[in-house]
């Protein structure tokens, strides 16, 4: 159930009515409250309710928590170090990735090769951008380079499904 909100109301409490709404469904007994324009406040829980919150927040959670720890480990396999890879807000963020780590992303995802040297981090950001698509179906990552390092660019976020995708991508 989806709750419906004015467009005049602050975020926070469309953001309330709608986790209020959703832990009535999953029958628990707190309520959310707007707790100004970007923040929820939570009434206090009951140790049951807060049990059942954090059985439902795992299960919800999953598919996306077993998709972030199998693209760890294949990176590793890989020797190609993502070490801000991580679960936000229910997306795989990837994070930091040296040069010569994304270059070896993008060869495995059939990008060609740059040749014996290491280019520059826009040429690597654009290689990465174009060889992620071709790897996962069709879906684009957003690349950038980190300005205050310029051996590094930042990966953006995928869905868990983008991450299985870009595992069977990587297989060996």
């Amino acid at each position: 159930m989806t709750v419906m909100t004015s467009a005049a109301s602050p975020p926070g409490a469309a953001a309330a009515a709608e986790l209020s709404a959703a832990l009535r469904e999953a029958g628990l007994q707190v309520g959310a409250t707007s707790g100004g324009e970007e923040h929820v406040q939570l009434e206090r829980l009951e140790a049951a309710d807060a049990w059942q919150l954090a059985r439902l927040i795992r299960t919800g959670t999953k598919r996306t928590l077993k998709a972030a720890r199998a693209l760890r480990e294949i990176c590793e396999a890989y020797r190609i170090d993502l070490p801000e890879l991580r679960v936000r807000q229910g997306r795989i963020t990837l994070g930091a990735c040296r040069l010569d780590d994304a270059v070896r992303l993008a060869r495995l995802l059939g990008a060609s090769s740059p040749g014996t040297d290491i280019p520059e981090a826009t040429a690597v950001r654009d290689l990465l951008a174009q060889a992620f698509p071709a790897g996962t179906g069709g879906v684009a990552l957003r690349v950038s380079v980190r300005e205050d390092d310029p051996d590094v660019v930042e990966l953006g976020a995928v869905d868990a499904r983008t991450a299985r995708r870009l595992i069977g991508a990587l297989r060996f």
